[in-house]
């Protein structure tokens, strides 16, 4: 108790000093000076305390006193790893565990892992499967690519069949319009040597 009240005054004058915290007379560095000083008288009272004397084990436990048994106790083990192979032998037998059961256990291992081999083509054909799906999954993605680009080609195409039908009919009626022009020239050119054959007689 008195620790524990020791320990408490520091506590709360570290805390006020910390906080910086005064109600009246006490604070901060009071406390803490006054819980201080009550841990230590109180740690120099306990060096005069009395030391507790160690309880003798041995005189509970036999076996402590320094490591050494009697006759009787160092057959103990002997017997007790007799007992120990006897209930083996019991427990084996009982649940009839013998050479022959071991021998058809190594048996069916045997079979078991020639099972397993046996199995490791399939396996490999499996793996082999897999991957020409994978393979054919990655020729229908290339063969789409490629039909989406053709696509695109014969649109081009069209496109441009369009445009020279344009230009081909555009060409035509420039031709006309030239013809037109011609004519219109000439016609023109009639009028104007008309009209100085008429000045050069006047």
């Amino acid at each position: 108790m008195a620790y524990g009240l020791g320990a408490s005054i520091v506590i709360l004058g570290a805390l006020f000093k910390i906080l910086h915290w005064e109600i009246g007379p006490l604070t901060g560095g009071l406390l803490l000076a006054v819980g201080l000083i009550t841990e230590a008288i109180i740690f120099a009272i306990s060096a005069f305390e009395p030391v507790d004397d160690d309880l003798d084990w041995s005189l509970v436990y036999p076996e402590l006193a320094g490591g050494q048994t009697r006759g009787k106790k160092a057959e103990q083990p002997q017997d007790a790893e007799g007992l120990l192979s006897k209930k083996l032998d019991e427990m084996l037998k009982d649940a009839r565990i013998d050479s022959e059961l071991m021998n058809s256990l190594s048996t069916s291992i045997r079979s078991f892992e020639g099972a397993a081999k046996g199995m490791a083509p399939t396996a490999e054909a499996m793996s082999s499967t897999k991957k020409y799906s994978e393979e054919m999954a990655l020729a229908a993605a290339q063969m789409e690519s490629l039909n989406s680009l053709y696509k695109v080609q014969v649109e081009s195409t069209s496109r441009q069949a369009e445009v020279n039908e344009q230009v081909a009919e555009n060409a035509t009626q420039l031709k006309q319009q030239m013809e037109h022009l011609a004519t219109n020239l000439s016609s023109l050119n009639g009028v104007y040597g008309g009209m100085l054959s008429a000045m050069n007689r006047n």
